[in-house]
């Protein structure tokens, strides 16, 4: 029977694109066919203000957007515990975090009302365990061989103890990246890599960029997201095209 997962990104989200949308689409397709997993929800997880990105939105904005993006979603939610916490959260206590909240739910250790980015689907179910695995795109995997930049002792935590759902454009390589990589060689059977197919290029920088520009983004991301940006005055964005 397939062990039932939650799929959680993290990120800047600044703004939000269909592609950040679609990671969640093509890894539950690919889960189920492989048959050995139960997507039963997705969680996005936009960081904190003091990560310090250049251009970041404030983290209330990138939530309101994020919500706006997902209100028509039945299985994805937007949780807000790390744009609340006092500063920048490692990933690796991100996913811990929401690990250790669905267990207490599923246990019943938890009000659910807490709980507002709780999937649906597990809230109604009667599932012992859930697995939370990070979803990420290549670039965040290739990042782990990047010097000082993850502690060993994290990455072990994030794909030993939770599992990576990486996915790839068809003209990259990861399991070249992974086979060179002691520690990720080590955790393999915790690394799930899907190729996507259908390539889109669509990037927050570029849709800054248009904004700032004041070119249209219309059909990158969603329309809802496009007039928050544009009431809101983000990105530099003042007069809205068509």
């Amino acid at each position: 029977m397939p062990a039932p997962v939650i799929l959680l990104a993290c990120g800047c989200y600044n703004p939000v694109t269909y592609m950040h949308l679609r990671m969640f689409e093509i890894a539950r397709d690919y889960l189920h066919k492989m048959g050995q997993y139960e997507v039963v929800g997705g969680i996005i997880s936009p960081v904190h203000d003091a990560y310090g990105k250049k251009g970041l939105a404030p983290a209330a904005h990138r939530l309101g957007m994020l919500k706006l993006a997902l209100k028509d979603s039945n299985w994805i939610k937007v949780s807000d515990y790390e744009a609340k916490e006092e500063s920048w959260t490692r990933t690796k206590n991100v996913l811990q975090f929401h690990q250790n909240q669905v267990n207490a739910f599923l246990h019943s250790n938890v009000n659910e009302e807490e709980l507002k980015w709780l999937p649906d689907s597990v809230k109604t179910s009667n599932y012992n365990n859930i697995v939370v695995k990070l979803l990420c795109g290549g670039d965040l995997l290739e990042s782990f061989g990047t010097p000082n930049l993850w502690a060993n002792e994290d990455i072990e935590a994030i794909v030993g103890q939770h599992g990576l759902i990486v996915i790839t454009r068809s003209n990259t390589n990861p399991n070249e990246f992974v086979y060179n990589s002691d520690i990720l060689t080590k955790l393999m059977p915790q690394i799930q890599i899907v190729t996507e197919w259908i390539s889109n290029e669509i990037s927050s920088t570029r849709i800054r960029t248009a904004l700032r520009r004041s070119e249209s983004v219309k059909y990158l991301i969603p329309d809802q997201v496009i007039d928050y940006i544009y009431k809101n005055q983000l990105y530099g964005a003042k007069n809205k095209t068509a």
